[in-house]
Formats: structure tokens, sequence, C-alpha cells
């Protein structure tokens, strides 16, 4: 994990993820490439190539470098190695594109979705993001001060599919030291019997040398509100999952969101694409 992209926009739901990409900079001895996007209209952005670039657009360019360089003066970012840039491009695409040509290793972003997992991302340039993105991605909704993750949820199905993303969650898990909480959520929708469940997940880790760790299982109306309770319950401090890019996070979850039970709180949660 040497290289981690945090887009920004220069709002405190940015900086609260630039404040944990700093932390897990500093344990990783990596780098943060600080991304803004100007989403120009696209009558500016025309008049960018030509000879002589319109004064709106000049000033919203050095505008966006001055706040950006007084966010890479901030404090928590001293003696951190920081790489810049300002890209004139749609938010979404100009995330990917980036990562893509800068061999980006993982992506954290801010968000100030409602309450609910799914609302969480869901319908906004984060969502696309994971569901687009060939690394993994990061959500932060309120500011950590100390991230230090010790007790990580990673709820799942224990498919085949799912075991190469999951050696890249337990590199994330090791790097911290954490304790590894997998659990199998079992609603309506998608109901297994405590014996197959037990019996998918056993077959599943046999295949890994895992340390400290435990398999669970949880009954509740919805994925979503299994995964929200399982991990408030053991007081978790980070959600781990796996989705298909293709189809994106609402087809992971099944059930409709509760916002009395589905309260997330302050958990980060980040997304590996299986």
């Amino acid at each position: 994990m040497k290289r981690i992209l945090v887009p920004t926009d220069f709002s405190s739901r940015a900086e609260n993820a630039l404040k944990v990409a700093a932390q897990i900079t500093r344990k990783n001895d990596s780098e943060i490439h600080l991304l803004h996007m100007l989403e120009i209209p696209s009558q500016m952005n025309d008049a960018i190539t030509g000879a002589t670039p319109i004064p709106e657009i000049m000033l919203f360019i050095q505008k966006a470098k001055e706040v950006m360089q007084q966010t890479k003066e901030k404090n928590f970012l001293k003696d951190i190695t920081i790489v810049d840039a300002i890209k004139i491009e749609k938010a979404t695409q100009g995330i990917l594109s980036y990562t893509n040509d800068n061999e980006i290793d993982m992506i954290i972003m801010g968000s100030n979705g409602a309450s609910g997992l799914t609302e969480f991302i869901i319908g906004s340039n984060t969502e696309k993001v994971v569901r687009l993105s060939s690394v993994p991605v990061m959500v932060i909704k309120e500011e950590i001060t100390q991230f230090e993750p010790k007790n990580i949820v990673f709820a799942s199905d224990f498919s085949e599919e799912i075991k190469k993303p999951f050696q890249k969650i337990l590199n994330f898990t090791n790097q911290f030291q954490a304790k590894l909480n997998m659990v199998t959520i079992c609603s309506p929708n998608s109901f297994k019997t405590t014996s197959l469940a037990n019996k998918l997940m056993n077959n599943f880790i046999q295949e890994f040398n895992l340390q400290n760790f435990s398999t669970n299982i949880y009954n509740e109306t919805t994925i979503e509100k299994g995964i929200t309770n399982f991990a408030n319950e053991i007081k978790a401090d980070l959600i781990c999952l796996c989705t298909h890019g293709r189809t994106g996070l609402s087809h992971f979850f099944s059930g409709s969101i509760s916002e009395d039970l589905a309260n997330h709180g302050n958990k980060p949660l980040i997304i590996f694409k299986i």
C-alpha cells in the first residue's frame, strides 16, 4: 500500500478522509496523492484548449491551487510525501483515470451519507467510484482522530470468488494486528441453516493462515441490518465488504433500509471488488 489517493473538494468530509489517509501513510511509509477535480461546464472546458483561455477558468484553477497548497501545509500532514494534482474532468472519471495512470493502491473518500450502509455511499460520486474502481475504496463519514482498527468485521457469503479479494483483506488486517470477525448474515432473502453456514466458513478459511479471528452467524431481517447490528454489538472499528463492481452495492444488500436499525455511527467502511 504505497500510494493512497484522496479525492478532495476541500470540504470537512474530505479532510476527514485525508486525516485517516495520513495515519495509514505513517504506518506504511507510503505517500498520499491528493486530487482535486474541477468540473467546469463543457463550453468553458472547450475554451481551455484555445489560444486564449477565458479569465474565469484561470481564476478557478488559481484558486484551487491556493487551497491545495493550504491543505498540504496542515499540521497532520507534516513530513508526509504529498503528490497533488488538479484535473478538469468529471469527478468519477477523473478519479478512476488518475488511479489507473498512477498505480494507486487504495482510494480513501469522505461521505456525508445518511443513515444505513447503502445510503452511506449509494447515489453519489463515492458510490460510482466504489462500483468502478479496480482498487479498494475506503469510505469515511466523520472525523477519526485515531485510526487504529483492532476489531474488524468481514461480512460475506464465503463463496469461492471471495478468496482472491480476501487475501487483500487479510494483508490489510495484519498491518494493524487486528482481530478479523468473519460473519455470515442469514436473512429471509438469504437464508442458510447453521450447519451449512458453518461448513461454508470452515471450508473457506482452511486455505488461509489465520491467527486472530472468529467465525459468526447472525440472523436479521436484511443483510444490511445484520452487518450493522453485528458490528455495533462487537464494537467494531471497521467494516469490510466485497462486491461485484458491475452491480454495485445495491445488489449486495437485500431488503429495505430502516433508519432506526441501520445506524452505522462513525464506523469506516472499506470495499474490495470481487
